[in-house]
């Protein structure tokens, strides 16, 4: 981070870019009753907010929340989600490997045959956190105990059933897996924090009492055709190869298209079979229905055969042959087809037909072939009255659910059959692998509203590769484009242009604990004291076990600050930069407690006590010692600090980041695509282009203000022209790809600086590019808040958010400690032992922009022990300080000029001209 303002910077720059509408639009629904055909019409009202702002930029709570959008409430994240177990499994596991927030553990569908129940598992070894912490010391001789806990990816949606009349099955299964117990903090209600568990179906009443006398637990009731709905939409959007077609006995898999779904016709057969028209996300209506359904095939069957079971009976129909009692078209003509109207002779002509002219009893039929025939013509009549159904209303899509189905081959394939014959081929009857869960699943989604319209958000960065997708039959679905019509991902950054540069919201505070409203990490040896030695103000801060970074290559020549402030023309002007910049920094302070009046009060405080720092300075220069410009930057900080204000920009590093990590997946994908030494330029141009987004650079501050950042960086990448003003890149790409053969680093040190764009836009490609070539990473960050800068507190989720789309960085960090990989199999060793170089994380032991390589964490000083590679980047570590530094190892320093006054005297150079500085190990 810079911390370094301009006052003047180039006109041509002033590119305005358009606002963006965004996607948050409010939603407005009706409700229609009609009592005639007893219709249903249900339209949830969700309000996203009106301007793009409200709960999204709302400051998210502490702990582990997921980064990738600022709301604090659960949600679920399909990308990447697939069935597992083989195409054939009934009622299988949902993985969802990119899974980061903690779920509700449990929801139930109560009918009057089957209890339905979803929940939600990790499936992770208690004892991860420890093994990560050792993995740590391992590699680098010292515990990472005190950290906090590290994000978690993955985990497993589960579908059980159980019959009614053995709930007590039921509840002593939950209570096993204490699933009643789990789930997160807002499940619990009241002062007695009363655990709550979603369910829908009338047992939901029913049974509602013996729930709370066994597991002391409130059945929350869901209305039943709500949860229906929610279920099936959930499925067909965000589930691959869970719908299918079944046909003569042949299963293929449908690709549905999310944007295309509605309407459609969804048809649940349980006891009674409901009818019901979806045409969008809360909009429903029951158009029709029948009393002939599941309950009447089990009635009528547990008549005629003495079946003790509805399973039992389903089982003897496998064995059955229904022309021993059905008659068919062939009985009637000799044989044949009837081919003038497309019925074959195997076609059905009179259900049971045949006992009317047979003189038998009921004892002389087999039951096997009673329980087919049965099956065969309520499926039949129910095929028929859906194709009718979704003609009366132009529908293009029926989908079937019920357990009266339970992926029964001849129901399938008899209903499917009624379809295809009423609609002279037009239509297919597509089914759902997970049938009869639709009600748990919607009821399982109604926990905090965590519905689709945030789990699409994930599941429409999906990536998919040329070609429509593959896997056990032939898949139907729209062909995918061709690259070219695909939007980059430059642009959809640019469509985040109005988030990121939107005025900053007064959010309220989070309950935080530590100096200054901030949770302050606890480094080996840490202490609080009152700083004596240097900047004599009366500040608080962090004071860690410091030491010497051991990678200096003379310690008691190393001088961090560039610019010597005993010139009095230099101080004078630093001075006036940082007094210029503190009207800007006072009402970033105010805002991001919630512009409170307690707020705008210590606001004003730190201003009066802040400018009389930098009055007496210009007064007396030696009245605090002697000074770098490193130390005034720092004098900033721990009086913000002093005045507890812990972490000024916070919402603003939260929406950069976001709007970053939406586009990271596309980036990748593109680096990917060339070869190593033109990927090698684009990493290190992608670092110095995203080193513009500085809410330490008054330069930088007048472009967000003027919504024009995101076209500059645009530009910065797509005509950033070597020679650069500092270019020594050809000698980095020698060492890195040369002919020589030489191995790659064993270790790199990447000192990160800003949030956003700067880290993962920038610093995370190229991090990721070092593991791809086997060298260790260590991402070096602040341990306390400055600016904008990225903290060691935030590296983690930012990380894990990354990850997701990427196996590199996955394998990596979970390696390195950084995550918890919960869809590791931890009885697998081959895998958990799978090697894979670590990327990990540690703090600097410093809250500045700029940094003092004098005095580092001792975590940090171990982590370089092993290094023979370390980047800087970044104005405030690679200019303001340690660019004449030199290293024992290899060293890379990376940095786009912000300062026209800097780039003059530095680099006789212009504002926004960049400097990529590689020196050989001393």
């Amino acid at each position: 981070m810079d911390g370094l303002v301009e006052e003047d910077h180039k006109k041509v720059l002033g590119i305005i870019i358009e606002e963006s509408e965004g996607n948050n639009k409010k939603r407005t629904n009706s409700s229609n009753n009609n009592n005639n055909n007893r219709a249903l019409v249900k339209e949830k009202e969700e309000e996203e907010g009106q301007s793009g702002q409200g709960d999204r930029d709302m400051a998210p709570p502490a702990g582990n929340s997921s980064i990738h959008r600022s709301s604090s409430r659960p949600q679920l994240d399909v990308s990447k989600a697939e069935i597992q177990g083989n195409l054939e499994e009934k009622d299988p596991t949902i993985l969802l490997p990119n899974q980061s927030d903690d779920l509700s553990h449990l929801a139930l569908d109560i009918g009057g045959s089957l209890i339905k129940l979803v929940y939600f598992s990790r499936h992770e070894d208690q004892s991860s956190d420890d093994k990560r912490k050792r993995s740590v010391k391992d590699r680098l001789g010292i515990t990472n105990g005190n950290r906090r806990s590290y994000p978690i990816l993955g985990g497993r949606l589960h579908f059980v059933k159980f019959e009614t009349r053995k709930i007590n099955e039921c509840l002593d299964f939950i209570s096993s897996k204490q699933l009643h117990c789990g789930g997160w903090e807002s499940h619990y209600t009241g002062a007695d924090r009363n655990a709550i568990i979603k369910a829908t179906g009338g047992g939901a009443y029913k049974y509602a009492d013996l729930f709370k006398e066994r597991l002391g637990v409130s059945l929350d009731k869901e209305d039943e055709m709500d949860c229906l709905v929610a279920g099936a939409n959930f499925l067909l959007k965000a589930i691959r190869h869970e719908a299918f077609t079944h046909m003569e006995g042949q299963k293929e898999f449908v690709q549905i298209d999310p944007n295309d779904l509605f309407p459609y016709l969804l048809v649940n057969i349980g006891s009674g079979v409901s009818m019901i028209k979806v045409d969008g996300e809360g909009k429903f209506e029951r158009v029709s229905g029948t009393n002939v359904g599941g309950g009447t095939y089990w009635g009528l069957g547990r008549l005629l055969t003495k079946c003790k079971s509805f399973d039992e009976l389903l089982e003897l129909s496998q064995k059955g042959d229904n022309s021993n009692i059905d008659m068919l078209v062939g009985d009637i003509y000799g044989g044949l087809d009837y081919s003038k109207i497309g019925l074959s002779a195997s076609t059905i002509a009179s259900s049971f037909g045949k006992t009317i002219s047979e003189k038998k009893e009921l004892t002389d039929y087999r039951p096997e072939d009673i329980s087919l025939s049965l099956l065969r013509m309520i499926s039949y009549n129910i095929g028929q009255i859906a194709y009718l159904n979704a003609l009366r209303f132009g529908l293009k899509r029926i989908f079937f659910g019920g357990f009266f189905i339970r992926g029964h081959a001849y129901t399938m394939d008899t209903i499917s059959f009624a379809v295809h014959f009423w609609s002279k081929g037009e239509a297919q009857a597509m089914f759902l692998r997970h049938e009869g869960f639709l009600g748990a699943l919607g009821a399982f989604m109604s926990y905090e509203k965590h519905g689709l319209d945030d789990l699409m958000v994930h599941h429409l960065v999906e990536r998919f590769p040329m070609g429509a997708p593959y896997t056990g039959g032939k898949i139907h679905g729209p062909p995918l484009g061709d690259l070219n019509e695909k939007i980059s991902w430059m642009e959809k950054f640019l469509q985040k242009g109005t988030e990121i540069t939107a005025p900053v919201p007064m959010t309220p505070a989070a309950g935080t604990t530590g100096l200054g409203g901030f949770e302050v990490p606890l480094s080996k040896g840490s202490t609080l004291r009152s700083d004596a030695s240097a900047l004599n103000v009366g500040v608080l801060h962090l004071v860690p076990t410091l030491e010497v970074f051991p990678l200096l290559a003379d310690k008691k020549t190393y001088e961090p600050n560039t610019i010597d402030l005993a010139d009095p023309s230099e101080l004078e002007y630093w001075l006036k930069v940082l007094s210029d910049h503190l009207p800007d920094l006072v009402e970033k302070a105010v805002a991001s407690e919630g512009g409170t009046d307690d707020a705008k009060k210590r606001g004003d405080a730190f201003a009066h006590a802040f400018s009389a720092h930098l009055a007496r300075l210009m007064e007396e220069p030696t009245a605090y010692g002697k000074l770098g410009l490193a130390n005034l930057l720092e004098m900033r900080e721990e009086c913000l600090r002093e005045f507890h204000f812990g972490d000024v920009y916070k919402s603003i590093k939260q929406r950069e980041n976001e709007a970053s990590l939406a586009v990271l997946p596309d980036l990748l994908l593109e680096l990917d695509g060339m070869d190593e030494e033109t990927r090698l330029l684009t990493l290190i141009e992608g670092v110095l282009a995203a080193n513009i987004f500085d809410w330490g650079s008054r330069a930088c501050v007048e472009l967000y203000h003027k919504g024009t950042i995101i076209e500059i960086y645009r530009m910065s990448r797509n005509k950033m022209q070597r020679p650069w003003r500092v270019d020594d890149f050809d000698g980095f790409k020698e060492r890195m790809l040369g002919e020589k053969k030489v191995p790659p680093h064993r270790r790199a040190l990447l000192f990160v600086d800003n949030s956003g764009a700067d880290i993962v836009l920038g610093m995370l490609p190229l991090a990721r590019e070092l593991l791809r070539r086997g060298t260790e990473v260590v991402l070096v960050a602040n341990s306390l808040p400055a600016l904008n800068d990225v903290t060691a507190m935030e590296l983690p989720d930012i990380v894990a958010e990354a990850a997701k789309h990427c196996d590199i960085l996955r394998r990596a960090a979970e390696a390195g400690g950084l995550l918890v990989d919960a869809m590791i199999n931890t009885s697998d060793n081959s895998k958990e032992n799978s090697s894979s170089v670590p990327l990990m994380v540690v703090e600097n032991g410093c809250g500045s922009p700029c940094i003092d390589l004098r005095q580092v964490s001792s975590e940090l000083a171990a982590a370089a022990k092993d290094a023979d590679l370390v980047i800087l980047e970044g104005m405030g570590r690679a200019l303001h300080t340690n660019l004449n530094a030199q290293f024992k190892c290899d060293a890379l320093k990376l940095a786009m000029v912000k300062n026209q006054r800097l780039a003059e005297k530095l680099v006789k150079g212009n504002i926004y001209d960049c400097i990529c500085k590689y020196e050989p190990a001393s």
